[in-house]
């Protein structure tokens, strides 16, 4: 038994191993993020990566599948906590209300702060534009984390199967917004809010664009096309 008063092999020493695999994909992020902003994207290698994270190639491939994947884990991290805070929203919550709801609290959270409040952070991400391998990277980032939004979304609607669109159509609307907000971020001139203070307001200024868009395209239905025979 040890000090701890725990067996070897038991609930401490699973959490330790955590832990150190925490702390070994953290440091091949942050690697990955300072070598592209060093040297550019082109010039960084997975072994320089890896040498830079104090581990070998082999350790890299556990976590990442490329320099992209590496330099983006942050996307698939604040996904991973999006998606954590969408699945406690109250039931009664219409979905999209929800889901802007805990995208708030993921920016809100200063136990664990979102991503972009780390330095460099609207560097790479204004990559995206200029990087053609970076965004393919971001992108699949991106859907993996609405594939389970979607779940998420149509166990709070009761969908029943995939031909029903709501759960989709919700998500891809709410996180359409969320990612035109923080490109929007990205861009924005110089070194103004530089800790990225201003996305939250953006988001919300981005939310509140396309209720107005819904409230007013749902006062002005489109009326449904006549068929006529050929």
């Amino acid at each position: 038994m040890d000090a701890d008063g725990t067996e070897p092999g038991g609930a401490a020493e699973e959490d330790r191993r955590l832990l150190r695999a925490r702390r070994t994909r953290a440091a091949l992020a942050t690697a990955a993020v300072d070598l592209i902003l060093e040297r550019g994207l082109a010039a960084t290698t997975v072994e320089a990566i890896a040498a830079r994270a104090d581990v070998t190639r082999r350790t890299f491939s556990r976590y990442f599948t490329g320099k992209e994947d590496a330099a983006l884990g942050f996307v698939r991290d604040d996904g991973e906590r999006i998606n954590a805070a969408l699945r406690v929203r109250p039931a009664d919550e219409p979905p999209l209300l929800a889901y802007r709801r805990a995208v708030a609290a993921w920016l809100a959270d200063r136990d664990t702060p979102a991503a972009h409040l780390r330095p460099r952070m609207r560097r790479i991400v204004g990559l995206l534009d200029r990087e053609p391998t970076l965004f393919a990277a971001y992108e699949r980032i991106r859907v993996d984390a609405q594939e389970e939004s979607i779940r998420i979304v149509a166990q709070r609607l009761g969908a029943d199967g995939p031909e029903d669109l709501r759960p989709a159509v919700v998500v891809e609307a709410a996180a359409g917004v969320l990612t035109a907000a923080l490109r929007a971020w990205a861009r924005a001139p110089g070194d103004r809010d530089a800790a990225g203070t201003g996305l939250a307001d953006l988001v919300e200024q981005a939310y509140a664009a396309l209720t107005r868009e819904a409230a007013s395209a749902a006062a002005h239905p489109t009326k449904e096309p006549r068929t006529t025979d050929l």
